[in-house]
């Protein structure tokens, strides 16, 4: 919405003229799902002003059924991956200058009737992000509607770690059912690719100080019609090394500068006992030499690593500063 466009809407609703409604934007990821999308678009169209779908390289009939059915639709080439599925949401949901965003996933698990409880505590300025938890009390109890064994343990334990690394006490780091406002919108800068683009939301939204609250949230899994096509184990690696990434790009210095130092301290300590076995007995033993050797070698590429990290760090906080001024 443009500047002058945006006054006039300020006008007429002081003026009692029209009504100062929320622009509710529901985005739907999807790849290859032509057997839901239709019912996922539909069943958002009772309760968002505009449905935009992201259609991520699908070979199916996914785009056209989405647009034949009045949503918008964004369409990458390629399979590019859910989280950059997301990212395109975001930046459709910007344009459009909405006021908040639902996401809901293309398979039909996530019930759109769920719409108004997640976007309440936004709209009472209580959350800038909301989660929707399949482990919180009011949700459904753990095993019901299809969710299966292992995934319910993989989803908890990297639920643990994400808490641990965002500081944020979420019980369902996961789950892709999630509401965002224009705050979040404009501060979330996402890169992440992948299944891990779930945990960048949560590390990036503390980073950037925005309120986070969850919501008991069912999700059906007995009604999806085509089974994830994403292997538990490299979905959980996947995720799991994002996490990892993120937190070493977050504060180089802690997670690689000191262990860096610390093996170069170890390097020395073997270097100096092969020095001293060597002007005594005038041999050099192999073991020992080697284990210095290796260990000043990760060293130093991790120390390296974290200044370099560092400094780019840096660099980008000023360049951001400067644009802010």
């Amino acid at each position: 919405m443009s500047y002058l466009a945006e006054n006039i809407k300020t006008g007429l609703v002081k003026a009692g003229i029209v009504e100062d409604k929320p622009l509710v934007v529901i985005g739907i990821p999807a790849y290859n799902e032509e057997r839901s999308i239709a019912r996922v678009v539909l069943d958002a169209q009772k309760y968002a002003d505009v449905v935009v779908v992201c259609d991520d390289g699908s070979s199916d009939l996914t785009c056209e059924i989405a647009e034949r059915l009045g949503a918008i639709v964004v369409r990458h080439n390629v399979n590019k991956g859910y989280g950059a599925a997301v990212q395109s949401l975001f930046k459709e949901t910007k344009r459009l200058s909405a006021d908040v965003l639902v996401t809901l996933d293309g398979d039909g698990q996530h019930d759109a009737d769920k719409t108004p409880l997640m976007i309440q505590p936004i709209l009472d300025d209580k959350a800038d992000v909301v989660i929707g938890s399949r482990f919180l009390d009011g949700a459904q109890k753990d095993g019901d509607n299809g969710l299966p064994f292992y995934r319910r343990l993989g989803i908890k334990a990297i639920t643990k770690l994400t808490t641990a690394a965002s500081k944020y006490n979420v019980t369902d780091a996961q789950n892709g059912c999630r509401a965002y406002s224009r705050t979040a919108l404009e501060k979330l800068s996402l890169l992440e690719n992948g299944m891990g683009v779930s945990v960048e939301v949560l590390l990036k939204a503390k980073e950037q100080g925005l309120r986070l609250v969850e919501v008991p949230l069912e999700c059906n899994y007995s009604s999806v019609e085509q089974p994830s096509s994403h292997n538990p184990i490299r979905h959980g690696i996947s995720v799991v090394s994002s996490l990892v990434k993120l937190i070493v790009e977050e504060r180089p210095l802690v997670f690689l500068g000191v262990p860096g130092t610390i093996m170069l301290a170890i390097g020395m300590f073997f270097g100096i006992w092969m020095l001293q076995i060597y002007s005594i007995e005038r041999q050099i033993v192999t073991n020992i030499a080697l284990a210095s050797l290796t260990f000043i070698i990760m060293g130093f590429f991790a120390l390296s690593t974290a200044i370099t990290l560092y400094a780019i760090l840096r660099l980008a906080e000023k360049t951001n500063a400067k644009r802010e001024e």
